[in-house]
């Protein structure tokens, strides 16, 4: 009895040891590191949902907090963010032998008429790193898309980015459309980009605006009550 418990205590330790190395990995954007780490933790029994929420949702807390403190830009938000999707692709075709849920389902586009995507697949990475399940409808998405896929995926969360002047309209179009839909009142929906601002989100009747990524994974919590 003596010696299951010691090496029962000495494996936790070590188990907590490597989501620690995980996440540090994913903070420092070491994507070898952390798929080598994810390795290893699964080869040790840890299960996928602690190596998730211990392990790539907390770093990417961490990356959150230290880009909207100043300590970190983009490019290094970017970074982790890819490494805690290298880890994620190993671990989420795991998730479906667990009872783990996402915290919800976001449906994310750039309107129509916009082409850019760089913004758009770092909000996806950090919702993702934030245990959100995200449909990625990609660029020059039409209003009727994001309609179809809020009805196909039961999604409760819309976000609409748009780098352009000359689109920022077509997230208007589309909340109208959404809304014409009749199902304006089933979704939130939030909107983002250089050129947004928090006073045109409210002018076109958004639920949320957010200047970054980072804070567009806060605000899709607080909208989804999480």
């Amino acid at each position: 009895p003596f010696l299951h418990g010691f090496f029962a205590k000495f494996t936790l330790l070590r188990s907590n040891s490597n989501i620690e190395e995980l996440k540090q990995a994913i903070v420092d954007g070491d994507a070898a590191a952390a798929l080598e780490l994810t390795r290893q933790a699964l080869a040790e029994q840890v299960a996928p949902e602690v190596l998730i929420n211990q392990g790539l949702i907390a770093a990417m807390a961490v990356v959150g907090n230290l880009f909207e403190e100043g300590e970190i830009f983009i490019p290094e938000m970017l970074v982790a963010a890819r490494a805690m999707q290298a880890a994620l692709d190993i671990l989420k075709p795991l998730l479906a032998e667990t009872d783990m849920k996402p915290v919800g389902t976001v449906i994310l586009g750039t309107v129509k008429g916009d082409m850019h995507d760089i913004g758009k697949n770092l909000v996806k990475m950090m919702l993702q790193g934030a245990g959100f399940e995200v449909v990625d409808l990609g660029t020059d998405v039409a209003p009727e898309r994001f309609i179809q896929a809020i009805q196909e995926y039961g999604a409760k969360l819309v976000g609409l980015s748009a780098l352009l002047t000359t689109t920022m309209n077509s997230m208007r179009l589309t909340i109208e459309a959404i809304e014409q839909s009749g199902l304006r009142d089933k979704v939130k929906i939030m909107v983002g980009g250089a050129p947004v601002t928090e006073a045109f989100a409210a002018q076109i009747r958004a639920d949320g605006y957010a200047p970054d990524a980072s804070r567009a994974a806060s605000l899709a919590k607080m909208l989804m009550g999480v």
